[in-house]
């Protein structure tokens, strides 16, 4: 490697918009950023889905969905309640 060329690789501390912060290592002191793996919907196991212009709902009715979503929102709302 050539000298002076490369930036300090240092201990650095990442904060996630929910809360949670960890330890890791970068070129920067401080990362931040929007999801971690104790709020991303693929570790937590509940999923948000975003809704653009109706398009989900739209999905949902069109191939006759309802009684499933209907459902799952029940249990999401019930696992939250405890």
């Amino acid at each position: 490697m050539k000298e002076k060329i490369h930036p300090e690789y240092m201990d650095a501390i990442a904060i996630c918009a929910c809360g949670e912060t960890f330890k890791t290592r970068s070129t920067r002191p401080e990362l931040r950023t929007e999801v971690c793996s104790k709020c991303h919907p693929f570790f937590t196991g509940q999923q948000k889905i975003v809704d653009t212009e109706g398009r989900v709902e739209r999905f949902i009715r069109r191939y006759g969905l309802e009684r499933r979503y209907k459902r799952q929102a029940r249990k999401s709302e019930e696992g939250q309640r405890e």
